[in-house]
């Protein structure tokens, strides 16, 4: 099939737009249904608001992939497997299900596509070059999606996040699948960022519905199968490493609130309050500005990784180029210190500034300051933070 980046450019616009429109159909449907979000005290938001906007994705995804890849293999199972596990999104809104059925109909749906030929047999890494999976491939390539669907799932915490994340990956992944050879996985990018971006102009704040499991389930799996389709089966060596730094800060985050469960023995799917985006709201960012420092930090990533495709700091033979190697270097540790200071000075330094604040109106000593935040720090525990005066207000900034 002969594809160019016109093709990806029109099929996002169409997913865009269909998305767009079918939103608010999806938000008067969940309310029939019964599947409204209620303000909880874990969650950000502070009215009830509908689910099962992913339906409006994954109507924007299946007509514009109908449309550029009718005949493109196995992409006919891929959309078989987009509807089986919205599906299962959908039920789970609308009836919570255990967590064992919920994972087993992602590893149902997600299975569809794996045994049509969506497996990596092989992948190269970085100094090491090919490393062939063998008979494991089918089964770690089944496992790597529903990973990669959970990660956007764990995402899905505060407007707009979740859906602009996934454009914002969905496109590097374009870019990178079309310089790669990978048109057709090019295109599907492109249509799952046009989806996710046409829902976000009803999901960013304040969002008049949210997307659900339906919708950021559906996002994991068709980035999953970009992951496989336009990097994986490659030999570049962009192949591991471009997801891994795309998608670095939703990874993360899916990382440290895992270990933070396991260390307190907390069940693992069972939410809480301690993603990045909750701890940013602690420290008194709104959810726009939240959100806006999330896509920054995402951004960020994303240049990083198409830069290795595309700046020549080495030949084919891999020697390297000094001034291109060196502007890499550099554009490297600025993405790292941004990362740092993101993690760091705004979720540790600047809650240790306000929080202190807040500790000797109570006429707490220093010592006992320190002691206090190092707990909180520790265990993720925090009070929502209020700015009551304008000294308060000028610490914060």
């Amino acid at each position: 099939m002969s594809l160019h980046p016109i093709d990806a450019v029109g099929a996002a616009a169409v997913a865009a737009a269909l998305s767009a429109v079918a939103t608010p159909f999806a938000a008067r449907l969940a309310v029939r249904l019964g599947a409204v979000d209620e303000p909880r005290e874990r969650g950000l938001s502070h009215r009830a608001t509908p689910r099962l906007g992913g339906l409006a994705i994954l109507f924007g995804a299946v007509v514009a992939g109908l449309l550029w890849l009718p005949d493109a293999r196995p992409y006919p199972e891929v959309f078989f497997g987009a509807l089986a596990i919205a599906l299962v999104g959908a039920l789970d809104d609308l009836f919570d299900l255990p967590p064992w059925v919920k994972l087993g109909g992602q590893l149902g749906a997600c299975a569809l596509p794996v045994a049509a030929g969506v497996t990596v047999h092989a992948f190269t890494l970085p100094f090491v070059h090919r490393v062939d999976l063998g008979d494991l491939g089918g089964p770690l390539t089944l496992l790597g999606i529903v990973l990669v669907v959970n990660v956007v799932n764990l995402s899905d915490g505060i407007d707009g996040l979740a859906s602009g994340v996934s454009a914002i990956a969905a496109l590097s992944f374009a870019v990178i699948a079309f310089d790669l050879g990978k048109p057709v996985a090019a295109v599907l990018a492109a249509i799952v960022a046009g989806s996710a971006l046409g829902f976000l102009l009803h999901n960013f704040h304040p969002a008049s519905v949210f997307m659900g499991d339906c919708g950021s389930n559906l996002l994991g799996y068709l980035l999953g199968i970009v992951i496989v389709e336009g990097t994986l089966k490659t030999n570049a060596l962009i192949a591991l490493v471009g997801p891994l730094v795309i998608l670095a800060v939703p990874f993360l985050d899916t990382t440290f609130v895992v270990l933070k469960r396991m260390k307190y023995r907390r069940p693992i799917y069972r939410a809480d309050a301690n993603h990045f985006h909750h701890r940013f709201s602690r420290i008194g960012f709104s959810q726009r500005r939240t959100v806006l420092y999330l896509y920054a930090w995402m951004l960020s990533m994303a240049g990083l990784a198409i830069a290795l495709r595309f700046v020549p700091y080495s030949d084919r033979s891999g020697h390297l180029h000094v001034g291109w190697s060196l502007f890499m270097g550099v554009l490297g540790l600025v993405v790292v210190a941004a990362s740092v200071y993101l993690v760091y000075v705004l979720e540790i330094l600047k809650v240790k500034r306000l929080d202190a604040i807040r500790l000797r109106r109570t006429g707490a000593s220093d010592d006992e300051i320190d002691a206090e935040v190092e707990r909180r720090l520790e265990t993720g525990e925090f009070e929502a933070v209020r700015r009551p005066t304008e000294e308060f207000d000028k610490v914060a900034e």
